[in-house]
């Protein structure tokens, strides 16, 4: 099978860089996105001329010009978009609509995957404010993308490893705690953690995947399907030590968004739905959608205990 050309729009961010890398590694030809708009940002620029080094072509476009979009998707039959989503580094979810119409335009996109790999935004509709933002404007895309007919893969991904892992899932920080750790509840509410570069070769290997044609695909390998208590449990084990836990009522988790800022409020938010309601687990994935380790057996993903050796001293 004739693999597809593939365009990466954000490929300089923190998904979007490891897609440019798993999608050279599977042989893909590989576009990424060089937008007017970095500017003097030097490490973007570095990031994207090593990217040409390790064979990916440099395609130039801006969001503030339709045309430049249309000719650049025009140059390949997928479309991946990595844009952020988070608060606390840059929200540029809506911007996506504007690839939409360009997408739409140029009429030759075999799928595309838009900015996603969190949780299901169609799952989240109680999501309570402020951090319900997020899910209501991948929804407004997801609309967008499906009223123009483009065929569409979307990427739940869940927790990343790079920040709920390391930390032990704690807030405000990105390393494991020395003494104390934080239990949301009492810790037993099951998530999935993942480690960033098997995002990565899950979404690659779905963008040629008849199975996955207009249809979320979770990745919840079931290994790292766990609670923060187990996660906690596999870092002692590690250490060979024990840390002392300390309980959050829901109530007081709620509470301490009163003193936040509007990212923080939004990132409690998020936890709160993750660790005390269980939004990646609650629910069976349904018929219209597949799970990523089942249909791909080969990839050999890494485990949390795997991932925490390299917090050891």
């Amino acid at each position: 099978m004739v693999k597809s050309k593939v365009l990466v729009v954000g490929g300089t961010g923190y998904i979007g860089k490891r897609i440019v890398k798993a999608s050279l590694a599977a042989g893909h030809t590989t576009y990424v996105l060089q937008r007017p708009e970095i500017g003097l940002d030097i490490d973007k620029l570095q990031m994207l001329l090593s990217f040409k080094e390790q064979g990916a072509q440099l395609v130039k476009a801006s969001f503030s010009d339709h045309r430049s979009l249309v000719e650049a998707v025009k140059e390949v039959d997928v479309v991946i978009c990595t844009m952020s989503g988070v608060h606390f580094r840059s929200h540029n979810i809506l911007l996506q609509l504007k690839l939409v119409e360009a997408i739409k335009e140029a009429g030759n996109i075999k799928r595309f995957l838009p900015s996603e790999f969190g949780m299901d935004p169609a799952l989240m509709g109680d999501a309570i404010e402020p951090g319900r933002v997020t899910f209501d404007e991948k929804m407004e895309v997801r609309k967008a993308i499906e009223e123009a007919h483009i065929p569409y893969t979307y990427i739940s991904a869940n927790c990343f490893a790079g920040y709920f892992v390391g930390n032990l899932s704690q807030l405000g920080t990105l390393v494991p705690p020395k003494d104390k750790v934080c239990l949301y509840g009492d810790g037993n509410v099951k998530v999935v953690y993942m480690d960033e570069d098997d995002v990565a070769t899950y979404t690659i290997k779905s963008i040629d995947d008849p199975r996955t044609m207009n249809k979320t695909v979770y990745l919840r390998p079931p290994e790292n399907i766990m609670t923060q208590r187990e996660l906690i449990a596999k870092w002692e084990k590690l250490k060979g030590t024990q840390l002392e836990k300390i309980s959050i009522s829901k109530q007081d988790f709620l509470s301490s968004m009163k003193e936040m800022d509007y990212a923080g409020q939004v990132g409690v938010g998020h936890f709160y739905h993750i660790f005390y309601e269980g939004c990646l687990t609650n629910f069976e994935i349904a018929q219209n959608a597949e799970e990523a380790s089942a249909l791909y057996p080969e990839v050999r993903y890494t485990r949390m205990d795997e991932y925490l050796k390299r917090f050891l001293n």
